[in-house]
């Protein structure tokens, strides 16, 4: 029979884990709550490691869509198999990650291949309760599992994941220019994809912390900081006065999403990976004498996981660099308060578990 922390399984019936809520805007409380019992085609994963995305930040600040409270946060998971329910693609103690974004599999999405926007998705910790606790239980076709990358590494692949596929959407011919506004962990991500993809990238970001790891470890050449230069003239002067092809936005803040238009070349692309709550605000003759391609770029597939985990496995991406804070479970709820505010010095926070 099946062994969970010392103790047969049947015996977990009742048992308590902790949580950490989000039970409204600014509010965060622990509690217990049981650990839960696996229904069919589920997993039980034991949670080693939670990144805190801007999504988290978002619920927390109250500027998250598709969000109800009380919701228990997090979706950039790494853990531990603990009972796999009969699967056969994956054993206990396996080491895994979670591709957070569950499908119908049967709406004109997922038929299309498209699971990531699939009509009923529920992604983990925004639409259903997520990972800031001490187990999960997921469907078994939601595990990632790769050998030879830390609970780190797994951890990031989710994040990574998110520019990745932002990124081969924008289908980057070699040698662009590609504008990406905002430096957190997903748009440093998007970097790294389009200087994968061959683009000439321009990285711009308020926080200069942010953009100095673009440079040292990205080697991201063209950096701009809209609080102290003149961005269109900048631009025109990195790109020969044409203009970057495509702009994407990972900054998630409407006023940033609005603005981003006026730097893009007249037959351009313009990719928002960021998500805001409010209104697409543009002029339309600057938006229609561009003749622009406006796309939105929501989650990842699997598809995308497996990319990120192959530039992992070749040292390519370096996931190590980008945690910039380590805090254990137990301090999160008097933590959050301080994250990514500015002078942070915040590049990936990375929650811990005993």
């Amino acid at each position: 029979m099946f062994k969970f922390i010392g103790l047969e399984i049947d015996t977990m019936i009742d048992k308590k884990m902790n949580v950490l809520v989000c039970n409204a805007p600014g509010l965060f409380s622990y509690e217990e709550k049981l650990i839960p019992q696996l229904k069919k085609g589920q997993v039980l994963v034991q949670v080693k490691r939670v990144g805190i995305c801007g999504t988290d930040l978002h619920a927390y600040k109250g500027t998250q869509p598709y969000f109800n409270y009380p919701r228990i946060l997090g979706h950039e998971i790494a853990g531990i198999i603990k009972d796999h329910n009969g699967s056969v693609l994956c054993k206990n103690e396996d080491q895994v990650s979670i591709l957070p974004y569950f499908n119908c599999g049967n709406c004109i999405a997922c038929n299309s291949g498209r699971e990531n926007c699939c009509v009923h998705l529920q992604v983990f910790g925004v639409h259903i309760d997520g990972g800031m606790c001490e187990y999960i239980a997921v469907p078994e076709q939601s595990i990632v599992k790769t050998d030879n990358l830390n609970l780190d590494a797994l951890a990031m692949i989710e994040p990574f994941s998110i520019g990745a596929h932002g990124m081969r959407k924008a289908q980057i011919k070699k040698d662009e220019f590609v504008l990406i506004i905002g430096a957190g962990a997903i748009g440093l991500g998007a970097m790294e994809y389009a200087s994968i993809n061959g683009a000439k990238v321009i990285a711009m970001e308020m926080d200069n912390t942010r953009l100095d790891f673009a440079r040292k470890n990205l080697n991201i050449k063209y950096t701009i900081n809209p609080l102290e230069e003149e961005v269109i003239e900048k631009l025109k002067s990195i790109t020969q006065s044409e203009m970057p092809t495509i702009v994407v936005d990972a900054t998630g803040n409407q006023k940033a999403i609005n603005s981003g238009l006026q730097y893009l070349a007249h037959g351009g692309k313009y990719i928002l990976i960021g998500l805001q709550k409010g209104e697409l605000i543009f002029s339309h003759p600057e938006f229609h004498k561009r003749e622009t391609t406006l796309m939105s770029s929501r989650n990842a597939t699997r598809l995308d996981f497996e990319w990120v985990i192959e530039h992992m496995k070749s040292g390519q991406i370096k996931p190590e660099n980008y945690i910039s804070h380590r805090y254990p479970f137990k301090d999160l709820k008097n933590a959050f308060e301080s994250f990514y505010h500015p002078g942070a010095n915040s590049i990936k926070i990375m929650i811990e578990f005993d």
